[in-house]
């Protein structure tokens, strides 16, 4: 990355230094400068991509945070899937403007994924309950007939 001249006093760039802060970081090798704000059209990337796998997608969101070809100097930093997880999460915790550790981001990246392995939460429970139920021997539904035979008892009336 290249150096830029300060910015003039009283100017927006000078604001911009002075309110959202011009940090870098080194990551793998690669100086990126610390998210401190989300990108306008990065939201909406990301409500566009969601469900997109494609590399072409996932740069295009880290050079919006980060800068462009960053992604590639990390994977030939030799970059894993868990780091890069990582970095994306503290980048947007710093982006949402929660200064969060490298640490932290760890942390809540393997909760995350504890997370996702587990059965839903107690707090959907009300909603999986109300839902229309299938028929089934347990809940229920009518049986499949097994037998021609009466189950009915022989005893003409009840005792007393």
């Amino acid at each position: 990355m290249t150096a830029r001249k300060a910015p003039a006093p009283g100017s927006y760039e000078a604001f911009l230094a002075e309110a959202f802060g011009s940090g870098t970081e080194a990551i793998r090798g690669v100086t990126v400068r610390v998210p401190t704000d989300v990108p306008l059209a990065m939201e909406q990337r990301m409500r566009d991509l969601r469900e997109s796998e494609s590399e072409d997608d996932i740069r295009e969101l880290v050079a919006m945070l980060f800068g462009d070809d960053v992604l590639d100097a990390w994977r030939d930093a030799g970059m894993g899937l868990l780091e890069f997880k990582t970095v994306l999460a503290w980048g947007m915790a710093h982006a949402a403007g929660a200064g969060v550790t490298f640490m932290e981001a760890f942390a809540a990246v393997r909760e995350a994924e504890a997370d996702e392995g587990k059965a839903p939460s107690g707090q959907n429970r009300a909603a999986r309950r109300a839902a229309p139920k299938k028929p089934s021997s347990a809940s229920g539904g009518r049986s499949a007939r097994t037998s021609s035979a009466s189950t009915a008892s022989r005893r003409s009336s009840s005792r007393a």
